[in-house]
């Protein structure tokens, strides 16, 4: 895989969070094993490779890769603007999270914590998603920009629904701060897209 594919790994998964976000927000559900993956990627430290955060298989983030692509191709018909907007946020905030070494450091140790909680609970349990949403509560939600997430607001209300949507947004974060740590940059967006699209192609073919 070449660096450009590993960044497009790392943004896929940004978009891939934002997906099931609006997903949840409009129809109330989302997929236990997609909810699994990106939760998971939370907790993944030392991966042997960018794939291995979002369990090793492309197929993981193919509706992740399938919204980016639309907004390289800034095609109006099949462009996905909640998802495309809530990426853009999550990258914005996670810039924002960098400079705060404080908070980096309370979320590595929180997220210890968590990880214990998985161990016994599992990935998708009540108890392990509430706890990362109160980690993205206590953290990204006292910045001042905040996500605004459209939707049902039968669904948006319904506190489950409600712990899934922060949990997920505080996975796009840790996707967001994995790109630019491989070099992605957002002016990439803008100038390089088509270079981007190309080696996009590829892995899209594999999921």
């Amino acid at each position: 895989m070449t660096p450009r594919q590993e960044q497009l790994v790392a943004l896929g998964g940004v978009f891939e969070s934002a997906c099931l976000v609006d997903r949840i927000a409009k129809t109330g559900q989302a997929g236990e094993t997609d909810l699994a993956c990106m939760l998971g990627s939370l907790l993944v430290r030392n991966p042997k490779d960018t794939l291995e955060v979002y369990g090793g298989d492309d197929l993981n983030l193919r509706d992740g890769y399938r919204a980016l692509a639309s907004a390289l191709e800034r095609n109006p018909e099949s462009l996905q603007r909640d998802p495309l907007r809530y990426s853009l946020a999550l990258v914005t905030l996670e810039r924002q999270l960098d400079k705060r070494g404080d908070m980096l450091q309370l979320v590595g140790q929180r997220l210890d914590q968590i990880q214990l909680q998985v161990r016994h609970l599992g990935l998708i349990h009540e108890s392990a998603i509430a706890a990362f949403a109160s980690l993205y509560e206590d953290t990204l939600s006292t910045f001042r920009q905040r996500i605004q997430v459209h939707g049902e607001m039968r669904h948006l209300q319904n506190p489950t629904n409600a712990a899934k949507v922060r949990a997920l947004l505080f996975a796009g974060i840790r996707s967001a701060r994995l790109w630019r740590q491989l070099g992605g940059h957002r002016w990439q967006l803008v100038f390089s897209r088509r270079k981007l699209l190309d080696e996009l192609y590829p892995l899209m073919r594999r999921s």
